[in-house]
Order: structure tokens, then sequence, then C-alpha cells
């Protein structure tokens, strides 16, 4: 147990970086260091309790040594490390991590996850609070506006959007989607039995023009965020480059998952964990994409399906087991959902509408046909169809969440 107030304000540290590399490898270099308005994170539970993600941000108190703050996150660099462009090129992403501000000097320290599942040291930073080289300059100009408030940040979950592609004159457009965004995440469980547990803003970040990037069809819209499809060269994936402008934006407000409101009819989104999640607005399928890329991006959760097309190869090793909550390669079940499965039913489980609504261990996922399982024949996170709803498996990960935010 940590102590809040012996270490920290009620502020933020950020911490920008380049992390760049290829498919064997990476390194790390600081961009600059800033002091942010807000620190929403839960002050009792300091110590991440899943460790998901392909990265481990690690706060070391330098006089004790002792670790004071502990958070995984995953990287859009850690997705491109597992395409083939990254076995023939070397490439930098922006990233950044946030911590809540020390009050005395700190050890930062982040890790990656190698082939074998275990987190490898990648770099190390000393950070004095009270140097004079701490980005202090003013937050970018937004308005914020309050579309939900159920209590004190730092025991509620907080959702912030963020607009991308909306004109000064699209903001009501802007505020109308995030409403219609918001209402639809609490009416599909296990979201709708804890509103109360949520605050929900929004930033209006203005763009020049409407839409988004799209590269392969010559589009270029100049945006706040500077959002794009054809992510990786996959038509779908809608991104950023530029997550120095979402951070930016995202200082207004407290926050613990931001989700980017693209002004677009296309299909697409993308989700990241702990790091931001993206989606168009107008396309008849928006919501049901919204609350898949939010599984995504706020409860770790990983894509079941395994026939669609995918930018990436190698994704899940077949001895390895994958940190996802709802996914599994067996070589570990028993970390997973094998006490949720009954003993009638078989493991693996047949692809048979006779197992619909039944707990077990479906062969396909994580984008491949064989040697990774899912816990359920449908889920939100292998269809956006409507009335697929989350898989118990799903609901119970996504419950654990909302309570390491808000016990």
């Amino acid at each position: 147990q940590i102590n809040f107030d012996d270490y920290f304000t009620v502020e933020g540290l950020r911490i920008d970086l380049d992390i760049s590399g290829d498919h064997d490898g990476s390194e790390i270099s600081l961009r600059q260091l800033r002091h942010e308005p807000f620190w929403s994170g839960n002050k009792s539970t300091l110590a991440d309790p899943f460790k998901y993600g392909e990265h481990l941000l690690q706060v070391r108190d330098s006089a004790s040594g002792r670790v004071i703050y502990a958070r995984g996150f995953s990287t859009l660099f850690s997705e491109w490390q597992t395409t083939g462009e990254s076995r023939t090129t070397k490439r930098s992403f922006y990233h950044v991590v946030e911590c809540p501000f020390p009050k005395q000097p700190v050890i930062v320290e982040l890790y990656e996850r190698n082939r074998k599942n275990l987190f490898d040291k990648m770099y190390e930073l000393p950070v004095d609070p009270s140097s004079h080289y701490i980005n202090r300059d003013p937050p970018v100009k937004a308005k914020v506006t309050d579309i939900m408030v159920n209590g004190d940040p730092s025991v509620k979950a907080d959702i912030l959007f963020l607009a991308e592609g909306y004109t000064a004159v699209e903001m009501d457009k802007f505020i109308g989607d995030v409403k219609r965004f918001s209402n639809y995440l609490f009416s599909e469980k296990p979201y709708s039995d804890y509103k109360s547990s949520f605050n929900v803003r929004a930033v209006q970040s203005v763009s020049m023009e409407s839409g988004t990037d799209l590269p392969e069809k010559d589009i270029w819209k100049n945006t706040a965020m500077n959002s794009n499809f054809y992510t990786f060269k996959l038509e779908r994936y809608l991104t950023t480059y530029d997550y120095k402008s979402v951070c930016d934006y995202a200082e207004l407000a407290p926050h613990d998952h931001i989700f980017i409101i693209v002004n677009h009819d296309k299909y697409g989104g993308g989700g990241i964990y702990n790091l931001y999640s993206m989606g168009t607005c107008d396309h008849p399928l928006s919501l049901n994409v919204f609350i898949h890329e939010f599984g995504h991006g706020f409860a770790g959760l990983g894509d079941e399906y395994f026939n669609s097309t995918v930018a990436y190869s190698d994704f899940y090793p077949p001895d390895v087991e994958p940190w996802e909550p709802n996914l599994t390669t067996l070589v570990d079940f028993a970390s997973k959902w094998k006490d949720m499965v009954n003993d009638t039913v078989p493991v693996p489980t047949p692809n048979d509408e006779k197992y619909r609504g039944v707990t077990g261990v479906f062969e396909g996922g994580g984008y491949v046909a064989k040697g990774v399982y899912r816990p359920a024949l449908d889920c939100t996170m292998r269809s956006n169809r409507d009335g697929s709803g989350f898989c118990a498996v799903c609901q119970k990960a996504i419950i654990r969440m909302i309570d390491y935010y808000t016990r």
C-alpha cells in the first residue's frame, strides 16, 4: 500500500517520448517533461494489479528505491513491430506516459514485454519535480463540456471525448454525438449496471476542416489531431500518429480513457490499451465500433475475430499466453477463465450454435483461426452486429477495470 499524499500532488507529470526501432528492437528518447493540471487516477490503487499491455511504466522514489506507481500500457509502435514493414524499415513513433506529479525526486522506468512474456527494462529517467525545465506553458485553448459528472475523478472512471474533424460551426453536432455515444455505452451490460461509477466530459477541439485523411484516395484534411484511415495500409484502421496533439487537448480535463470521435461516415476505428480509442460518428455501425474499440482501450480486451484482413503477422506466438483477459493459447489457461467453464463443456469447445451463450474455449481469435481461443461463440469483441453483447468473460474483465478506477 502506497500513501498517495506522501509521494504525489493531485496534478500530473507528462513524459513525452520517441519510441524508435524495427521488428528486432526499440529504443526510447526523451522529448519533454510537462506539468499537467489534473491527475484523475485512483489514489488508493497505485500499483497496477493487471500488468496488461506491451509495456509497463514504473515510478520509483529516488531516496528509498520503492516502487510508488506502476501502470501497463500499449503503443501503436508495438503493433507496428508485428507488420511486414518493420522487418525492412526503422520508424519512430511519438508516445506519452503519465503519472501523478511527484513531491520528491523519482526514477521513471519503462519496460517492454519480451517474447517470453516477461518485462525487460528499456529506459530509465531521473526526474526532479523542482526542475525549471519541466514545461509549464499554458495549455491549448478549447471548451470543456460536462456531459455526466457523478463525483470526484479519483473515485470515478473518467471518459474524455475529443472532437476530430469537427469545425467550429459543427460543435453542436459533436456534443450531440458524444451524448449519443455515451447513451449507447450505458445501455449495454456491464456498463449499464455501473453508470454512476463514470464521469463523462467532452473537449471541443476545433478542426480547420471536416473529416479525416484518406491517404490511398489522396484526401488530406487539416484537423486537430491529424487522424487517418489506412493505418498500416489497412483501410478500416483509423488512428493518429500525432499523439502529442491528443495529449495537449486531453490535459484540459480529468481522464482515465480518451475516445476520439471522428466526424466522418466511413466504417472504421481503432483502440489501444491505456492509450486512446477512436471511431467515426456517422456510419450505421459507428456505435457498435465505438463500444468494441472502447473495450480495447479501456479494459484491455483483445480481438476475438479471425476472418478479417489485418496488417499483423505472428501477433500471438503459440507458445506464449496472451496478456489480454479474453484470449488464450492454453499455455496458461488457469490464469484466464478456466474457473468459469462448466465441467460439462468440452475443451476446446465446438464452434456450434449448440454452445451459443455458453462460456467455453472456442478456437479462433486474435486474428487467426487456429491456436488462439476465445471464451464465447459470439461477443462484441468478435463481431459488430447488433445484439451480440459482451460475453461473460469480457464483462468480468470490464467490471474489474471499473473497480480498479473506483474502489
